[in-house]
């Protein structure tokens, strides 16, 4: 590994529940579960350790068996970086570690996307957090609010994020000059913004978006955000998403 990379831990958090895909971390996906596809595609990245955190013993024995690492966190967590916050402290992790969450339904995740949302942390001394964003084009999506947005300022740290069409082009003749950035969902943490974040009441902005992110930028933590020029593989929350793995990955 060069010394120009920073060293960090990838932790996937992993729970049974879920609305639109039952059981979907123990999915078959070509033979194996899905939060194991996951972990496996995450070691291809530069981290040291890839760690799953689970409240669930189904899926601490798949990942046994697999030889993943997995840790038993509380069923109480009401979000995943609550549950990465647990596992840093499980771990004894110093304050400046690197933790990056990678979602559990993200087996087709690209490595180097992981990579660089470390690296860009690594590059923005003052920013607890980074996470990633994509060019959009496509008018429905723009607008679409299911998708998110975020702005930046010239620093390329995050200045807002939203599911409103974030920059609005008042003068439609100058919408044409405006990039829109579609946020991805992977971040990268520092250990001691995690056990702060526990600590932080749910913001006004945060609850009106039903965005987790906005509570750090309103108790004023920075977030570096990297521009990636493609977007991933899109992650698997329906069946019609499984089934289209299962054939991306020549599965029965």
């Amino acid at each position: 590994m060069s010394t120009n990379h920073p060293e960090f831990l990838v932790v996937i958090p992993a729970r049974l529940g879920s609305t639109r895909l039952p059981r979907k971390p123990l999915a078959d996906i070509g033979g194996k579960p899905m939060v194991v596809r996951v972990a496996e595609q995450a070691k291809k990245s530069l981290a040291q350790s890839v760690v799953v955190a689970t409240d669930s013993t189904e899926i601490q024995a798949a990942c046994d068996q697999h030889r993943i690492e997995c840790l038993l966190t509380s069923p109480d967590h009401s979000t995943g970086t609550d549950r990465l916050a647990e596992v840093a402290q499980l771990l004894k992790l110093p304050s400046n570690a690197l933790v990056v969450n990678v979602q559990g339904d993200e087996p087709l995740i690209p490595p180097e996307l992981i990579n660089q949302v470390a690296q860009t942390l690594a590059d923005h001394h003052e920013c607890a957090i980074s996470t990633v964003a994509v060019p959009i084009q496509d008018d429905a999506e723009i607008q679409n609010p299911n998708v998110v947005k975020v702005v930046l300022n010239r620093s390329g740290e995050a200045l807002y994020f939203s599911r409103a069409t974030i920059p609005f082009a008042r003068d439609t003749a100058l919408a044409k000059n405006i990039t829109h950035l579609r946020h991805l969902g992977i971040y990268a943490y520092r250990a001691d913004f995690l056990q702060a974040y526990t600590r932080l009441e749910p913001s006004p902005p945060e609850q009106a978006e039903a965005l987790e992110q906005l509570r750090a930028l309103w108790n004023g933590y920075r977030i570096a955000v990297h521009i990636a020029q493609e977007s991933p593989p899109a992650g698997i929350d329906t069946p019609e998403d499984l089934e289209r793995v299962r054939s991306l990955l020549k599965t029965p």
